[in-house]
């Protein structure tokens, strides 16, 4: 299904997943922890690039993007709600 895969370089693959993983601790829990909640804004900003990012390596393939797009909007909703709760 993920046919990108295989024209990316594994470590680059690896770096991609390591970053959403990474984006998806600081969404998470410095809210649940009440400590550094600013990280839950920087985490959410880079969900959003991510999504950018891989919205431009769709294009590229001529896939759809429309699941990037969705993404990218709820990831900037959260860093807007964010600057709201801090």
């Amino acid at each position: 299904m993920m046919q990108w895969v295989d024209d990316m370089p594994l470590g680059a693959v690896r770096a991609i997943g390591l970053v959403e993983v990474l984006g998806a601790i600081g969404l998470v829990v410095p809210p649940l922890v009440g400590i550094l909640p600013w990280l839950s804004l920087a985490a959410a900003v880079g969900l959003f690039a991510v999504q950018l990012g891989a919205a431009v390596v769709h294009l590229r393939r001529h896939d759809t993007i429309w699941m990037n797009l969705a993404l990218a909007v709820a990831a900037a909703i959260v860093a807007w709600l964010s600057t709201i709760w801090l």
